[in-house]
């Protein structure tokens, strides 16, 4: 349909940077495409977006998998977060920790234990060890940028927790769109590796904490905490912790964590394994079983322990995992309006005018880097990463195919543009948590946070420009490789600086 056809796409972005709010946009952008296609009668538009593209995304057995899939996510993840195994957990290592270097990593260590919950591992990690900081005098903004690198960056490489899931159904939808013969799983797995910016998110903290390159404002929050002991500038005005994850339990045992954790892995992989993982591929829909009998098993096990242990009583435990299963239906409801229009935009056929107006001006290896620049934007100005794949993906997938660009890499690129962005943007979800689990101020955090940001956007940048020219999964040793030199350098330079 020509230029129209990038109406639908464009309303979604215009209407998300202008509203923040993902779930109308997305609307608004699949009834405006619905609209285009019956030639403007707007009671058509209306029943055909729900009965033709709203209905068919609920009846499809893969979407309806998906969607129940996501609820026994939510609902053991509900329960985990308020059980109190993180803080028993925790609350042995605190012990050890007599030096900053031993605290950071435990904080980093922690964040990535909370790996099934990108927006409870703030408030868990946060309130844990903000005393344990102030002791060893690390800064609060610290803790803030540590436990937002562990949180979202982690959550997007991991496929069998919502975030995986979640991304995996809208390139299974575009795989469908296109007739493309191929396992959005085994996809996920190939793109992991050039998730550059999450890579290097997660592994600079480590970096930092043991050599002590810290630059920039965090050099300066962490002199200020050091020379005079103040946890906040006075123009500060910190976040505080107010959610109950810890309240009402006055029993917490370790048990609550490492063993429903035990029952996930062991479920999972013992399922996995006799449809022959890892040396044969899995189909999705087998996949999607052994994941849900996974959690079912993992959510029955700790609901007994914590009647047993007396830290819930059974219809406290229940109640907590269906308010984990309502927490996700914000989630549900962006996949299927995402679904929705990507199948829109492909009866449209936006993504054919796309090809079409780049295949003679952008060549195939700048692809990736031009997603990662396009899924920054929208990310940075939306403030939400969620939001910037549902739109991205229906992109990238057709891209990569018409272009003949490397699929993973471009993937790959999508998702490091929509968490960089997402870490720059002080009106984030996770980037607010991290502040309020931390307790500093907010703008303090974005501060301090973005030079460690902008160093390793840039490194990504250059290194989905290498991946899109050689398709080679080694490309994120080479970014690892040349943050670490970078660190080095700005360490040598800063004394040059400062006498300067």
């Amino acid at each position: 349909m020509g230029f129209i056809s990038l109406i639908p796409p464009l309303l979604a972005i215009g209407l998300a940077i202008l509203t923040k709010n993902v779930l109308v946009s997305l609307f608004t952008g699949l009834f405006a495409g619905v609209l285009l296609l019956t030639k403007g009668n707007p009671i058509t538009a209306t029943t055909e977006t729900i009965g033709e593209y709203l209905f068919p995304q609920l009846t499809d057995s893969y979407n309806a998998a998906v969607l129940v899939l996501l609820l026994f996510i939510g609902g053991f993840v509900g329960l985990i977060e308020k059980s109190g195994g993180s803080f028993a957990l925790a609350n042995r290592a605190v012990k050890y920790l007599n030096t900053k270097a031993k605290t950071q990593i435990a904080a980093w260590f922690g964040g990535l234990i909370i790996f099934f919950s990108d927006l409870g591992s703030p408030l868990i990690v946060g309130p844990i060890f903000e005393k344990i900081f102030d002791q060893v005098k690390l800064s609060r903004e610290k803790l803030a940028w540590i436990i937002d690198s562990t949180a979202s960056p982690l959550a997007v490489m991991i496929p069998f927790i919502g975030w995986g899931v979640y991304i995996m159904g809208l390139i299974r939808q575009e795989f469908d769109n296109i007739e493309a013969e191929l396992s959005e799983f085994s996809v996920f797995l190939q793109a992991i590796p050039f998730q550059l910016y999450p890579i290097l998110a997660v592994s600079i903290v480590p970096v930092i904490a043991l050599t002590k390159l810290d630059f920039g404002p965090m050099a300066k929050a962490e002199r200020r905490v050091e020379k005079t002991g103040e946890l906040y500038w006075k123009t500060s005005r910190p976040l505080r912790y107010s959610e109950d994850a810890d309240q009402g339990q006055p029993k917490s045992y370790s048990i609550l964590i490492w063993l429903p954790l035990l029952t996930l892995f062991t479920t999972l992989f013992g399922l996995l394994y006799t449809y022959g993982f890892p040396f044969e591929p899995v189909p999705g829909g087998d996949f999607r079983v052994a994941l849900s009998t996974a959690y079912l098993f993992a959510s029955i096990v700790l609901i007994g322990l914590m009647v047993t242990l007396k830290v819930r009583s059974f219809t406290q435990a229940f109640e907590l995992y269906s308010k984990g299963m309502q927490k996700m239906v914000f989630v549900l409801a962006t996949l299927v309006l995402a679904w929705a229009l990507g199948t829109v935009m492909s009866e449209m056929g936006t993504a054919n005018y796309v090809i079409e107006l780049l295949q003679d001006s952008l060549p195939s290896s700048f692809v990736p880097a031009v997603l990662f620049l396009v899924a920054v934007c929208i990310s940075l100005a939306t403030a939400t990463s969620w939001g910037t794949f549902a739109i991205m993906i229906p992109f990238a997938i057709p891209m990569a195919f018409g272009l003949d660009a490397h699929l993973a890499v471009c993937i790959g690129a999508v998702l490091s543009g929509g968490i960089f962005g997402d870490h720059c943007s002080p009106i984030s979800e996770t980037t607010i948590l991290s502040s309020t689990g931390a307790g500093c101020d907010n703008i303090d955090h974005t501060k301090t946070q973005f030079p460690y940001a902008a160093m390793n956007g840039l490194i990504a940048l250059g290194g989905f420009v290498v991946a899109g020219i050689t398709g080679s999964a080694y490309v994120f040793l080479i970014a690892l490789a040349l943050m670490i030199g970078l660190l080095v350098l700005f360490a040598q330079l800063k004394p040059k600086l400062s006498s300067s």
